[in-house]
């Protein structure tokens, strides 16, 4: 599957437009996007709608099909097969199950409480 790339997209906003010599107020003013939103996503902190994407395509001369790369599949195994972690890593995968073991126990003692404080 194909996403987005802000990093990619950042780099190119910035440079073609630093290319063009254009502030972020005058990229703005030629995309209809606020000139803040221009600095948002050149720091990959906003991620532009299709309308906003195609309107930065056509004034800065990309092709926007370029900005989408194939996702990573990820594999959410690893982070409970303990070789491929690091120490800091183990210990907090540690605490993560310690806090939900404890959180589960919560929430069995508030039932039972509940069920004795209102009995059917």
């Amino acid at each position: 599957m194909k996403t987005l790339s802000t990093k990619k997209l950042a780099e190119i906003v910035k440079t073609r437009r630093e290319a063009k010599g254009l502030t972020k107020e005058e990229l703005g003013n030629l995309t209809g996007i606020n000139r803040i939103m221009i600095g948002r996503i050149e720091r990959e902190d906003f991620t532009p709608s299709i309308v906003q994407l195609e309107a930065l395509s056509a004034v800065l001369g990309f092709d926007l099909t370029e900005m989408f790369v194939e996702k990573r599949r990820t594999n959410s195994f690893v982070a409970l097969r303990s070789e491929t972690l690091s120490d800091s890593e183990k210990e907090g995968v540690e605490k993560l199950f310690t806090m939900m073991l404890s959180l589960r126990q919560q929430i069995n003692l508030r039932r039972s409480y509940d069920n004795e404080s209102n009995p059917a």
